[in-house]
């Protein structure tokens, strides 16, 4: 199940389950501006290619709700 992380590990702007956003396998998670821009569609992390992320349907959301843990990594990599 995915964790549905609420922030932009880069520039730490909030992310709502239905906002546009990238992760990796490993579900570092980006803004969409970041992701495409500054990181060109790949992670910083892990080096794989960053997709946009599923939106989790509403009905599902009480049930399965986002993960409330903030990563902020500085210029998104890893300390």
């Amino acid at each position: 199940m995915l964790e549905l992380r609420p922030n932009c590990e880069l520039c730490d702007k909030d992310l709502p389950p239905g906002a546009d956003a990238r992760i990796c396998t490993f579900e570092c998670t980006f803004c969409a501006d970041c992701g495409d821009q500054a990181l060109k569609r790949v992670c910083p992390n892990c080096g794989g290619g960053l997709e946009k992320r599923p939106v989790r349907p509403a009905t599902l959301l009480e049930k399965y709700p986002p993960s409330t843990k903030r990563i902020v990594k500085e210029k998104g990599r890893p300390a």
